[in-house]
């Protein structure tokens, strides 16, 4: 199924069927139209034992390029694609784990948790969909995103702000060759500014990357306009906030020297959390690993997912390791072996009371 961000509509159509199927209700809500995609979230919900807290499940519906004409071949108990194309283990492999979850409970009248499920669009590019779904729908007060590379048992419960910056430095055009005085350089405005900051990992939580420059617009031409971009990742959403700050500062100080202008802004992908030890869904995440007589282990993670939206909207969540292996790239695999575990502990975590 083809399920690129933003044209998840393939995707979306045969989850709603297969969970209507399942005896769920299904919402698809407006964030593709929203966000120009062709459609929206799904929420789905299974009554369950009202004794027991709800609990929330997610997976992501779209995947990276290139996906378009998928293969999966299965190979010495391994998938993996035919190499022209991602595997979309990343994320189509927790998806399967939720479907095969619900049937399972169903099909052996398990008592279970009210379950309910959300899968996302647009979360490769920056979680973009879960930022325009309505949390209040949502009763779960814990979470367990199926969307992280790693054996079973392995769950991320840190993540960090991940800041975007954008720069436009002004300066003014003139001919290079008859009246080079007359212009400001934008680019040697820009190039100052960069020099003056350290770059790649800034401390032990923290990097900093300018990713892209352009300006100009002939070799003889003075150039009036540079733009650059770059990215913050740290643990600390108020270090991330602080040395935008600083980077910020460092391009108006570059710039006022030779009379340049400097437009700075910034946005979030997505914000910093750490979910506690002693927390209760981490008790209960390392007790269905257990049972499955599987090692938990929590690590931090440098990467965005639906779980940082959700922190941010008072739910508590792990993501967890889902069969997937060299996600982003042609050589993308998942074994058959560990599928079936993901499918086994995840019906473990909404079935087991705490």
């Amino acid at each position: 199924i083809n399920s690129p961000s933003l044209g998840e509509r393939q995707m979306a159509d045969y989850l709603t069927n297969e969970l209507i199927t399942l005896g769920l209700t299904v919402e698809e809500d407006d964030a593709g139209k929203q966000l120009g995609g062709n459609c929206g979230n799904l929420y789905a919900f299974l009554e369950g034992d009202s004794s027991l807290p709800p609990i929330l499940l997610c997976s992501h519906m779209d995947t990276v390029e290139p996906s378009t004409g998928k293969k999966a071949i299965l190979e010495d108990g391994v998938f993996h694609s035919d190499g022209t194309t991602i595997l979309g283990a990343d994320d189509c492999s927790g998806t399967a784990a939720i479907l095969e979850t619900l049937r399972v409970i169903q099909e052996q009248n398990l008592t279970h948790r009210p379950i309910e499920v959300l899968f996302t669009i647009a979360e490769e590019i920056y979680c973009k969909g879960s930022k325009h779904f309505d949390f209040s729908k949502i009763h779960s007060k814990e979470a367990f995103v199926l969307d992280y590379s790693g054996p079973t048992g392995v769950a991320a419960s840190k993540a960090p702000t991940i800041l975007f910056f954008n720069v436009a430095v002004h300066g003014l055009a003139s001919h290079a060759g008859f009246a080079p005085q007359t212009g400001i350089h934008a680019i040697q405005a820009a190039s100052k500014a960069i020099a003056c900051l350290k770059l790649g990992q800034i401390d032990s939580e923290t990097t900093l990357n300018i990713g892209t420059i352009h300006g100009g617009s002939g070799n003889n031409v003075i150039p009036d306009l540079c733009t650059v971009t770059g990215e913050i990742r740290s643990y600390s959403h108020e270090t991330a906030i602080s040395l935008a700050e600083e980077v910020h500062k460092q391009f108006e100080n570059a710039a006022a020297e030779i009379g340049a202008k400097v437009e700075f802004e910034k946005s979030f992908a997505c914000r910093a959390y750490e979910v506690a030890n002693h927390h209760p869904i981490v008790s209960h995440f390392k007790k269905a690993c257990l049972k499955l007589n599987v090692t938990p282990a929590l690590e931090k993670t440098f990467g965005g997912s639906d779980n940082n939206v959700f922190v941010e909207n008072g739910i508590t969540g792990l993501v967890v390791a889902s069969a997937m292996y060299q996600c982003h790239s042609l050589n993308e695999y998942a074994p058959v072996n560990e599928l079936i575990q993901l499918a086994e502990l995840t019906r473990l975590l909404v079935t087991l009371e705490d």
